[in-house]
């Protein structure tokens, strides 16, 4: 009895050895499928339908993973297997910020994060440099803490006025130049007014043509511009005729001479009557 049993148990070492060597005589090797892996694996398969990106349309669980514990001893490929030839590959500790190989860009940050960022994020960067601001000191991930999160304004910034949104701000500042303002000429005078109290009101009330000009049509461009009146009052053209000969150019060549505030033309002043000192009363004549 013992001895058919050390048979058996001989046998059955020689049987785990044989599928250990993948060498069974006359059977030919498995070949594996996605399918097969999902039999065990239901969380990897279920990430990458959910947000595999390339990892699900061009490649298979195979094309990382080339062979199976226990003939292969370490199935757990390296990121610069596949991906190599950018400043972005040669980064160290890709799980770092990519923490689930199955759902690649499905990035967090665990910390303040800069250089990662600048080796695709060219543009922003640049942007901050030429332009410093705040925004300039702080690391990458402060605002943008998820990959492909762009956060509002607001988040951090009081608007300049209750009726100013967090969709608005991005009509006049850039978020990586914030304080290089530039807005569109169809921006809205409300939008100005948040900060200009006095000329919107004064341009509000106004009984001039100003009054129907947006803004954004005399300050072009660029916030802090001034435009010269001459821009657009031309002599003998212009979007408005200018009236008056060039010999009273010459003579007032500063239009707010006469024409008081850009934001309230023709508000003349009216000249009042000089003062008249009251008579004094003669001295009485001497008695002689």
């Amino acid at each position: 009895m013992a001895r058919k049993g050390n048979v058996f148990l001989m046998a059955s070492v020689f049987a785990l050895a044989l599928c250990a060597a993948g060498a069974v005589p006359g059977q030919a090797a498995v070949s594996l499928k996605g399918e097969d892996c999902a039999k065990c694996h239901e969380k990897q398969p279920a990430d990458i339908a959910a947000g595999g990106g390339k990892h699900k349309t061009e490649i298979s669980c195979q094309d990382c993973h080339t062979g199976h514990r226990p003939t292969s001893k370490n199935n757990i490929p390296q990121c610069s297997n596949c991906h190599e030839g950018e400043a972005h590959f040669k980064l160290p500790n890709c799980l770092g910020c990519h923490k689930n190989p199955h759902t690649p860009k499905n990035i967090t940050f665990d910390q303040k994060q800069t250089a990662p960022c600048l080796t695709c994020h060219k543009e922003q960067i640049k942007q901050l440099t030429e332009f410093p601001s705040k925004h300039t000191q702080q690391a990458c991930s402060f605002c943008h803490d998820v990959h492909g999160k762009k956060p509002a304004c607001t988040q951090c910034h009081k608007p300049h006025a209750e009726n100013v949104t967090a969709a608005d701000c991005k009509a006049c500042h850039r978020a990586h130049q914030p304080k290089n303002i530039a807005y569109a000429a169809t921006t809205s005078n409300a939008l100005c007014a948040a900060c200009h109290k006095k000329p919107a009101s004064l341009i509000a009330a106004t009984t001039a043509r100003h009054g129907k000009v947006a803004c954004a049509q005399c300050h072009k461009d660029k916030h802090k511009t001034i435009p010269d009146c001459l821009d657009c009052h031309k002599a003998g053209g212009g979007t408005l005729v200018m009236r008056h000969p060039v010999g009273i150019l010459k003579k007032f060549p500063n239009c707010l001479t006469c024409h008081n505030h850009p934001h309230d033309l023709n508000n003349f002043a009216v000249a009042k009557p000089a003062a008249v000192a009251p008579a004094v009363p003669a001295a009485p004549a001497a008695k002689k």
